[in-house]
């Protein structure tokens, strides 16, 4: 038998009509500028499915912008997004695709930053408000954002994982799930860490600090 959360039976407070194209797609616009990192200067939003059938009567148009803006699926300001976004700089664009056998609340999210530096992020509304993150930068990977998440970007090398986790240990951190996504042995990889509480920025600090000792990661986001 399934088991639902409160979550599930009551619903995401939310602006908007649908949970699915507004309240989720805030939370994957919000969850992709986390990890697309400061001063996003251009977003180009690939629609697919019923997002790109019905993206401007839900409002899920807004809602990507809103996520991207750092706003929650409640804000009031969420109507008023892309108003906002224009008036901060932040160019966007959508376009109606097809990314092929994906969910159909897909969308992905390309990021620019202000010195060209590129980010790509994939997810699906999967219904209520819930998402689901599927790929970064063309990796296959799978969290919800429903726990606090630290995406870590790495070299598939020994000892990566294990410096991370030991950091964790050390400021009593509960790992509730921890999955590594690698394109192939030694290369790029990401390591999805979901914990019981939100890890603090001492502690990230920590992780970027021991990345500079042995090399191997690129950076660590906290979602």
């Amino acid at each position: 038998m399934k088991n639902f959360s409160a979550f599930d039976i009551i619903g995401p407070r939310m602006i908007g009509p649908s949970s699915s194209h507004t309240a989720g797609a805030a939370r994957l616009g919000r969850v992709a500028a986390k990890i697309g990192g400061d001063d996003i200067q251009n977003v180009v939003f690939l629609l697919h499915g019923s997002f790109a059938q019905t993206y401007r009567g839900h409002g899920t148009d807004r809602a990507l912008v809103a996520g991207i803006l750092g706003m929650e699926p409640n804000d009031e300001n969420l109507r008023m997004s892309m108003e906002i976004a224009s008036e901060k700089g932040l160019n966007f664009e959508f376009i109606k695709t097809d990314l092929g056998d994906e969910h159909p609340n897909t969308v992905k999210i390309i990021m620019t930053n202000k010195v060209g530096e590129k980010t790509e992020v994939t997810g699906s509304s999967i219904g209520g408000g819930s998402i689901k993150i599927t790929q970064i930068n063309g990796l296959v990977v799978e969290f919800t954002g429903e726990y606090p998440t630290l995406v870590v970007r790495q070299i598939d090398q020994p000892g990566v994982i294990a410096k991370v986790t030991k950091i964790l240990n050390e400021f009593e951190i509960n790992v509730a799930f921890m999955r590594v996504f690698r394109h192939s042995k030694g290369q790029d990889a990401f390591m999805i860490i979901e914990t019981d509480t939100v890890v603090s920025k001492e502690v990230i600090c920590k992780i970027k600090d021991s990345g500079k000792e042995i090399i191997h990661i690129y950076s660590i986001k906290s979602i």
